[in-house]
């Protein structure tokens, strides 16, 4: 089957953490997600996941990992890119193309800069390279909600922060629905989004040296347009294609997104 799609777990360093793989291609091609998995790690939803992304499984074997399960606050994204590193080097994958998604998209570029010989290639989408001051406003806004148990308030912020048009309203009743399964507790959330306020590469990006494509929405309401656009002019050689009329979720609004980047990989391997 193409997908083959399979939820899985591994120890490392004394560690562990949940991600699930899919397709039959030669390359591995590693997918990061964003702070979203504070609340739910990619434990269980193998199946769905690759639904969504099946256009990747004929040319790559998929890995999505999410972060350790037990991490201590002030814990970096120098430190996930380095538990990446370490799960690597446990499957023996030598090296991978690697896509992260906002958060994700940090992660993917400690990887780029502090184990460069791990990656082939490196889609970024939605990401910044350090914090501006609409994503500072974004992440300390829902900090605030965790403090008040307002996980609802949470989900629908984050809807009218990442989608536009008639998608708003949709990712508005989604959000609302997923708002009903409330997290016993925001420690992980709150880490993930207090180590994007600490993320600062941007004046390693220039270290970066395989190709790279960095994806951005012109009216991305989390961290800005700018913010990709920055990180694809200190990325010597870095491709850019920026979004219009789209906001931070255009990975799941625009209907292109996925066989854009796509493309890219394909000209990689």
């Amino acid at each position: 089957m193409l997908l083959n799609a399979k939820n899985e777990n591994i120890r490392f360093n004394g560690h562990d953490c949940d991600y699930i793989s899919f397709g039959s291609g030669d390359d591995v091609l590693i997918m990061l997600p964003g702070v979203g998995d504070g609340f739910r790690t990619a434990k269980g939803v193998a199946v769905p996941f690759s639904i969504m992304y099946r256009c990747f499984a004929r040319d790559f074997r998929v890995l999505v990992f999410s972060r350790r399960n037990r991490m201590l606050r002030g814990f970096t994204t120098e430190n996930m890119a380095d538990d990446l590193e370490a799960i690597m080097k446990k499957l023996g994958i030598a090296s991978a193309h690697v896509f992260g998604v906002s958060q994700g998209g940090m992660i993917a570029q400690q990887m780029a800069i502090r184990h460069p010989d791990r990656v082939k290639s490196l889609a970024l989408a939605v990401t910044a390279a350090r914090p501006n001051d609409l994503m500072k406003e974004a992440l300390r806004t829902w900090l605030e909600m965790s403090d008040r148990d307002d996980y609802k308030g949470i989900m629908l912020d984050t809807a009218e922060r990442s989608y536009t048009g008639k998608y708003l309203e949709r990712g508005k009743r989604l959000n609302n629905i997923i708002a009903l399964a409330k997290p016993k507790d925001y420690s992980r959330f709150r880490i993930l989004c207090e180590s994007c306020l600490e993320h600062d590469a941007y004046n390693d990006l220039g270290k970066i040296s395989c190709p790279v494509l960095v994806v951005g929405a012109d009216s991305d309401m989390v961290l800005g347009g700018e913010a990709s656009e920055e990180i694809a002019s200190a990325i010597p050689g870095a491709e850019l294609y920026m979004y219009e009329g789209y906001s931070h979720g255009v990975y799941e609004q625009a209907k292109d997104f996925n066989s854009r980047v796509l493309e890219f990989l394909k000209r990689q391997k």
